[in-house]
């Protein structure tokens, strides 16, 4: 009986502070995590986001990029930390694909955060080198079936949106390219550049200069309409592939056992954030939009990350692609 008067004593106690603290919240700096290398598609959506919901909850935010096999160790390091609301996830599609391309992870990708909300899907765009002969994604396709592995696919390695975009892109196709591996997707789009591979596959956010110079060809972006940036690149169903659907879809998260309360007021400041002309204009610049408002949730970013699990595995599984 003493034991049980303690307990409640003590619960009692807490409840107040951890209101306090919630109300309070955030009295300091908030650390955001990128598992992504700086001046990268991932890192230029945290700093716009860091800076629109800065304005909303009056704190300053520090964007730490964190890389390394392919973005677990930054996540595991938000897995592992406080669950205070002042270290958050950028994170994306990566934390779904994760499961399949990785034998042990350190983390449970579902069970070891607290869900704010999504964030963007950005879209992929297929390109190929400058002098590649075919006017269309049809005859594009054509080629590769016809020349089979000959033709190259660069990629920044193993769980990175360029390497599952080709995934996809094989699939929906089915057709086989050789894969080249790159550090980084400056090197890469470099490269398509120079001709020194075929084809190449990023998020919108890298290619839409290159393309608008006309020092590479863009064959088809997976988003559901065309982008002004971008009037002249059909979308993949206008081009013929409905099939080739993948965006590289951003989600934020907290580590799990984070107060509600917390987990609120960073959903509000969320939602507010994505509805700054600032933000959607800058994220019009680089093709791409904010999610609608009922998306910016917990609900319907665990809901999304559960599905995509399912769906990425299947595709990596189809592949061939062994865990590591």
């Amino acid at each position: 009986m003493f034991a049980l008067r303690a307990l409640v004593l003590l619960l009692l106690l807490c409840a107040p502070n951890a209101t306090a603290f919630a109300q309070d919240y955030p009295t300091r700096p908030i650390t955001l995590i990128v598992p992504f290398s700086a001046g990268g598609p991932g890192d230029v959506i945290a700093r716009i986001l860091a800076s629109a919901m800065s304005a909303t909850l009056k704190q300053s935010f520090v964007v730490e990029n964190a890389v390394g096999a392919g973005g677990t160790l930054g996540t595991n390091r938000v897995a592992k930390a406080p669950p205070d609301g002042y270290t958050l996830l950028l994170m994306h599609v990566g934390q779904a694909t994760a499961p399949a391309l990785y034998a042990k992870l350190p983390f449970d990708p579902v069970g070891d955060f607290s869900m704010i909300g999504l964030v963007t899907d950005v879209p992929m765009i297929l390109v190929a080198r400058p002098n590649f002969p075919a006017k269309d994604l049809t005859e594009l396709v054509a080629r590769i079936r016809s020349e089979g592995d000959k033709l190259t696919f660069g990629n920044v390695g193993l769980g990175s949106a360029s390497q599952l975009c080709g995934l996809m892109f094989m699939s929906a196709t089915d057709t086989k390219l050789t894969p080249v591996y790159y550090k980084g997707g400056g090197p890469a789009l470099n490269d398509v550049i120079a001709g020194h591979i075929d084809v190449y596959c990023d998020p919108a956010t890298g290619p839409t200069p290159h393309i608008q110079a006309k020092t590479i060809k863009g064959y088809a972006i997976t988003s559901k309409k065309r982008v002004p940036t971008l009037p002249d690149v059909p979308t993949s169903a206008e081009a013929g592939l409905p099939a080739f659907d993948v965006t590289t879809w951003y989600g934020l998260y907290a580590p799990r056992g984070t107060p509600k309360p917390v987990i609120d007021t960073l959903v509000a400041s969320l939602k507010t954030a994505l509805r700054d002309p600032a933000l959607v204009s800058r994220f019009a610049e680089l093709s791409m939009a904010p999610v609608e408002e009922e998306r910016a949730t917990p609900e319907a970013l665990e809901a999304f990350l559960k599905a995509e699990i399912v769906k990425w595995g299947r595709i990596i599984k189809a592949a061939g692609i062994e865990p590591q």
